[in-house]
């Protein structure tokens, strides 16, 4: 049985023609080590620890028509999403401790560490405040950088394998 599309007998032309115009969301996952504390939590997390994070950047779209280019029949180059990402949230993170400038115990002891990769926020570094601060970082890049034909339209960030936060445009 031959598939048929809308309004053509190509099917290569009906494929371009009836679906190339749909938006389309891509995902790239990335990971990186990091410690942090939560100052005035109740449990465990008040203590120094640390989680293997995962990113994830979900891309929406249209699919580029550009024949004879490398980037035909893509929303953006996977390599892209990673080298943008790795560059603005994964090396400043990776194996740093993020800790809140309020914690001032807990920063002023890091500082007495030479060479300690500590990044300073100026919010608690939970994972919903750590996802928000990626998404505000990346979502303008990509909007930039694509002349506006791209949207960040979610960044989700694991603390754990179970525990996660969602950001959406």
């Amino acid at each position: 049985m031959a598939l048929k599309y809308p309004n053509s007998q190509d099917v290569g032309y009906s494929l371009n023609k009836y679906f190339m115009n749909k938006k389309i969301e891509i995902t790239r996952r990335l990971e990186f080590d990091a410690g942090h504390r939560i100052p005035h939590h109740d449990g465990h997390c008040k203590h120094i620890h640390g989680h293997r994070y995962v990113i994830e950047v979900t891309l929406m779209g249209n699919v580029l028509n550009h024949q004879g280019h490398g980037d035909d029949g893509m929303v953006l180059d996977f390599g892209d999403i990673k080298k943008i990402t790795q560059e603005e949230i994964v090396q400043k993170w990776d194996h740093a401790f993020l800790v809140a400038r309020e914690d001032q115990a807990l920063v002023n002891f890091l500082a007495t560490l030479p060479g300690h990769k500590t990044v300073i926020m100026e919010s608690i570094p939970t994972v919903e405040n750590l996802a928000q601060l990626a998404f505000s970082t990346l979502e303008p890049i990509f909007k930039n950088r694509f002349e506006g034909r791209l949207n960040l339209n979610r960044l989700r960030l694991y603390e754990t394998p179970n525990c996660w936060a969602d950001v959406h445009a």
